[in-house]
């Protein structure tokens, strides 16, 4: 694999689009050149509002793990380093769209106004998905692997039959797409493949977001795939672009670009967000069992909130004054977050869980029911 230093010293695909260099000025990768009018044109309200969601994100993510390690939380899965891609996804998306994430969009939840107190109530066992995806235009977070990758395009699919017959006008005005979310430790399942076969087949509007961190646990990339992830795209027949992930102008050019493509009737497009996951897997995982020090300070230079503020300051001049009220919001919604978690009850008993996983009657389920009840009528109540 043919690959190029990123202005942060991390390693790209040479095909990688990027934008920012490390100290927040316009230094453009020979792959960026169709782009960088678009990232130059993003202007400084959408920028800010991309370091507001990553900081806070970043700040309640810190909490979850804490929350976590003191036993109000079952699990949690840090998104450490992997913000800024995630706010070019959110901020190019229309409330009409759906998304379709994985477990670790944090910031794209955020951005979708979904409450902090519903995602952190997922990871505490305490609710039945989470929240209302109808409220948000976007799904519950999905545990399984690849799983939620089909129901996007068949979702898709819909919005294509839907729209057929749209004028270009109508479709840019009323238009809707479905991001597929997930990492390069999913794309080696085989719904993987069975979902870009139908997208490319009927021209879903549908865009693949892939956010490659290196890492599926703690198998590196270099085993999961030979070549880049977004060459895929070429043998299904649709465009794929790589992205530097830790350069939001550049992640939201390119988003800006895909998700207007797939809304415009041109079918699906597949993006490689090119990340690092700065954090351990889950609060479940030790990274330091299967990586080093050394790998993990390296990568650390490409840290996307550094490079964010830096651009702010460099390009709009941005002062003191702003970062430093983002970070107090920062540690207001952590303080709210913890007050509400602490010991907080369950909105959905363990018993009533056995009711929720079909819609239908299930045998094995009640079955399972049964047992459930007399071991909490024995001793072990």
């Amino acid at each position: 694999m043919s690959t190029i230093s990123s202005p942060t010293g991390h390693q790209l695909p040479e095909e990688a689009i990027g934008v920012l260099s490390a100290d927040g000025f316009i230094d453009p990768t020979d792959a960026a050149k169709d782009f960088v009018d678009d990232a130059a044109a993003i202007g400084h309200e959408r920028v800010a509002e991309m370091y507001r969601l990553m900081a806070h994100t970043r700040r309640l993510d810190q909490e979850g793990v804490n929350l976590q390690r003191q036993g109000q939380l079952v699990l949690w899965t840090p998104s450490l380093g992997q913000e800024a891609s995630q706010a070019g996804v959110v901020t190019a998306l229309e409330d009409r769209d759906w998304v379709f994430p994985t477990y670790r969009e944090h910031v794209i939840a955020r951005g979708r106004g979904i409450p902090d107190e519903d995602v952190f109530d997922f990871f505490r066992g305490a609710v039945h998905g989470g929240w209302n995806p109808n409220d948000y235009n976007m799904q519950p977070y999905t545990v399984v692997l690849a799983a939620q990758v089909p129901h996007a395009v068949g979702y898709g699919w819909g919005i294509a039959q839907q729209q057929r017959g749209w004028t270009d006008a109508r479709r840019r005005a009323e238009g809707r797409v479905a991001i597929a979310c997930f990492g390069d430790g999913a794309s080696t399942e085989g719904d993987i493949h069975e979902a870009m076969v139908f997208a490319a087949s009927f021209d879903t509007p549908v865009v693949f977001y892939i956010q490659n961190n290196y890492w599926a646990i703690s198998t590196p990339f270099e085993v999961q795939s030979k070549v880049p992830l977004f060459k895929r795209a070429a043998g299904y027949g649709f465009d794929g672009f790589a992205v530097d992930g830790n350069d939001p102008i550049a992640s939201a050019a390119v988003m800006d670009r895909a998700v207007d493509h797939a809304r415009r009737g041109g079918g699906p497009v597949l993006v490689e967000a090119h990340t690092y996951r700065m954090g351990a897997h889950t609060t479940a995982d030790d990274p330091t069992k299967y990586r080093t020090k050394e790998d993990e300070q390296a990568h650390a230079q490409a840290d996307p909130m550094v490079r964010t503020e830096a651009y702010l300051r460099r390009r709009f001049d941005y002062g003191d004054a702003f970062f430093t009220e983002v970070a107090e919001e920062g540690e207001h919604l952590a303080a709210k977050l913890r007050e509400n978690i602490i010991d907080a009850p369950d909105t959905v008993s363990l018993r009533e869980k056995f009711d929720l996983v079909y819609a239908e009657e299930h045998s094995l389920v009640e079955a399972q029911a049964a047992e459930f009840d007399r071991w909490m009528e024995g001793d072990h109540a």
